[in-house]
């Protein structure tokens, strides 16, 4: 996380926190400055929630908020490497049916996007997270 805060795919607006009532941190997500074919796009990860706050919502609100905020600032889509259980609940669609191919082909079964409204359907390509990432 300190290597993708400093680096130039860090957008700090979509750097979501979910606080429980106590005070404590229960979860985060992060979306960052990915591409696709060159254009810019979002790379969604991590999300992480606290383990004694697993199964209670917290995830799926962390989700839907980085989602909309995503959208509010006009990008075109969200990619993500995950669980094809988990992601599709929230529009994630398996990204060779976009024609966007993942960095690493066996990926390819659990590589998705979520299409947001500025989505055009000619963003297409290879898809490249951002530097921090080469490094994980």
């Amino acid at each position: 996380m300190d290597a993708l805060r400093a680096s130039r795919g860090w957008i700090p607006e979509l750097s979501l926190v979910a606080v429980d009532p106590g005070g404590d941190v229960a979860g985060h997500v992060v979306c960052s400055r990915g591409s696709v074919g060159g254009a810019p796009v979002l790379a969604l990860g991590p999300l992480s929630v606290r383990p004694d706050r697993q199964l209670s919502g917290v995830g799926s609100a962390l989700m839907h908020a980085v989602l909309g905020a995503a959208d509010a600032l006009g990008e075109p889509l969200v990619a993500l490497l995950g669980s094809t259980a988990y992601y599709p609940r929230f529009g994630f669609r398996l990204a060779r049916e976009y024609g966007i191919t993942p960095q690493e082909p066996q990926w390819v079964p659990h590589f998705q996007i979520r299409t947001l409204t500025a989505y055009d359907p000619s963003l297409r390509g290879p898809f490249a997270y951002p530097e921090p990432f080469d490094h994980v």
